[in-house]
């Protein structure tokens, strides 16, 4: 019963309703949370039904429950009932998640309105995975939904990039509901990594997968993890042209790829070949980034660790060779991004100032205004009969 005032009842579950899961990012209602509100002389007992019993966000849940209850006129005490779901109910919300499809089909396809961008390079160690996690950063930063594929699975590093390391120092896991995953966020980036997988005190451990069990793992990434509604997929690519390189090739032929170099030629020549492989399945090169660029120092004097020119050279290369491909931005090196990298905190957020942070927040400038283009997409329209 509503008990006094009349609707009481209703508005607290309005209220409630409006809560959000901090993984699933919807409101309690829309997920079928809510199991029940009665109010009864200003005391209102609230019922919440949680995914699963071991759900990492169940307090924050309670919390923000018992705070929106609180906050309707009239209530004068909370008292919260939490429950599990069944395994019928998760079966049902799951399927509502993925919005009708199957495990096994790939929600990234062509129609989909979520702009995949693969970051490859020659070879490792030319700051692949920090242009990842600090472009995707500067994305969220100007309020893009971003999230996070860490395929390097034989150098994986996206997880101590961006902080996703619990109290005790240890990889935060995704939560599981069912076959289904929900991705740890930290900078407002959503990111899975097969370092969050692997068995605990087993993360120093070698990871020696050959091209069938990497496929696999690369489609269970694409389909298992709930990413809900992205602007932007990028997708952290081991360094070559190896199986990983490939797969992504096979399953994601509409991707668009960035190629990552240092300035010395070693480096960007070897970059060349992660570029042509991705032409061959038909994805298209967007771009050179440039890493450890020359620093300007404050004598006015320039540092160059690395030498200079070799962005530039392996756009040159690739716009030979095929379309046209532009050198999108050159990081000077930085001390801070690299601190950064330690920490697990992107520079944008440290040190905002700091060249660096601003040549990515101009990347993300740059990348997010280019039209994404319709060549090749159906649209859903179709042609006007004659009488």
């Amino acid at each position: 019963m509503d008990g006094f005032p009349a609707g009481i009842a209703a508005a607290v579950r309005e209220a409630v309703g409006r809560v959000s899961d901090p993984e699933l990012r919807r409101p309690l209602a829309e997920l079928d949370m809510i199991k029940g509100v009665e109010v009864t002389g200003g005391v209102a007992v609230v019922g919440i039904t949680l995914t699963i019993s071991t759900c990492p966000a169940a307090a924050r849940i309670e919390r923000d429950v018992h705070a929106a209850a609180t906050a309707v006129d009239g209530v004068k005490e909370v008292r919260i009932d939490v429950g599990v779901m069944t395994p019928e109910q998760r079966a049902a919300l799951t399927a509502k998640l993925r919005e009708g499809r199957s495990r096994s089909s790939l929600p990234f396809t062509k129609e989909s309105l979520t702009r995949v961008i693969a970051v490859s390079s020659g070879k490792g160690g030319v700051g692949k995975s920090t242009v990842t996690t600090n472009l995707a950063a500067a994305m969220a930063a100007r309020g893009l939904s971003v999230g996070i594929i860490d395929a390097d699975v034989y150098g994986f590093s996206v997880p101590g990039l961006l902080g996703l390391f619990d109290s005790q120092g240890k990889v935060i896991r995704p939560t599981r509901i069912d076959h289904l995953v929900l991705p740890p966020v930290a900078h407002g980036i959503k990111a899975v990594s097969i370092g969050m997988f692997l068995p605990e005190g087993a993360e120093d451990t070698a990871v020696s997968w050959r091209g069938p069990m990497l496929h696999r793992t690369m489609e269970q990434f694409l389909n298992d993890v709930y990413f809900g509604d992205l602007d932007v997929l990028l997708i952290d690519l081991p360094p070559g042209t190896g199986d990983i390189a490939i797969s992504v090739g096979q399953i994601l032929p509409h991707a668009e790829v960035i190629v990552v170099t240092t300035p010395q030629p070693a480096a960007s020549e070897v970059a060349v070949r992660s570029g042509i492989l991705a032409r061959e399945f038909d994805q298209r090169v967007i771009g050179v980034v440039e890493t450890m660029s020359p620093m300007l120092l404050a004598d006015g004097s320039s540092f160059e660790p690395f030498g200079a020119g070799g962005g530039a050279a392996a756009a040159t290369k690739l716009s030979a060779v095929g379309s046209s491909v532009p050198l999108l931005a050159s990081i000077p090196f930085s001390t801070g991004l690299r601190s950064g990298g330690d920490t697990g905190v992107p520079i944008i957020a440290a040190a905002p100032e700091d060249p660096a942070a601003r040549a990515f927040t101009e990347l993300a400038e740059r990348l997010a205004v280019r039209p994404r283009g319709l060549p090749g997409r159906r649209l859903p329209v179709s042609p006007a009969s004659t009488p």
